[in-house]
């Protein structure tokens, strides 16, 4: 297992990040690969190669770069933005069975982060779970959205979240 601690390499990986142009990522993913080549086992590195190609809408190539980049040994916040963007990716390629198990993951390592909720539930939408998806949006909303407009409806917004996840199956 190889973890970046190299600050250098995580600024020039920021660098190449920050310089992307979204609507032609191959000068991106060439600069990434040259990386690749000099830290072939870098998490970190593996991570935003993957990234790029995911960005470039080439999922397979990407899903094979983050599964390369988690088995290296990732941790801490790129680890939930690794398994997030996974499992959208497994998503994207209607696999959503480990789309769910990589989201999960990300639920039980990062339970606070909003982002790894919603894409849990847009990945149980898209898996045809769409009653628990709503429910685990309403309640994200329970629990992020403390205004008193809100606040006023919390136990029915939740009773409600309740009644739907009673619907889903678990397919």
């Amino acid at each position: 297992m190889s973890v970046t601690t190299d600050p250098a390499l995580l600024t020039r990986l920021k660098e190449l990040f920050d310089a992307r142009d979204r609507g032609d990522m191959a000068p991106t993913i060439a600069a990434l690969l040259a990386v690749l080549e000099e830290h072939p086992t870098d998490p970190h590195v593996l991570y935003e190669v993957g990234g790029a190609y995911d960005t470039a809408g080439e999922e397979e190539t990407a899903a094979g770069y983050y599964e390369r980049a988690l088995a290296a040994g990732l941790t801490g916040d790129t680890l939930r933005r690794c398994l997030l963007q996974y499992g959208s990716t497994l998503r994207n390629l209607d696999r959503f069975d480990e789309s769910l198990a990589a989201l999960d993951r990300a639920r039980d390592l990062f339970p606070e982060s909003e982002s790894v909720r919603v894409w849990h539930a847009l990945s149980l939408h898209a898996a045809g779970r769409s009653d628990r998806a709503v429910a685990e949006l309403m309640e994200l909303a329970a629990d992020r959205i403390r205004t008193p407009d809100l606040l006023r409806y919390e136990a029915a917004v939740r009773g409600n979240a309740d009644y739907l996840r009673s619907l889903d199956s678990g397919r």
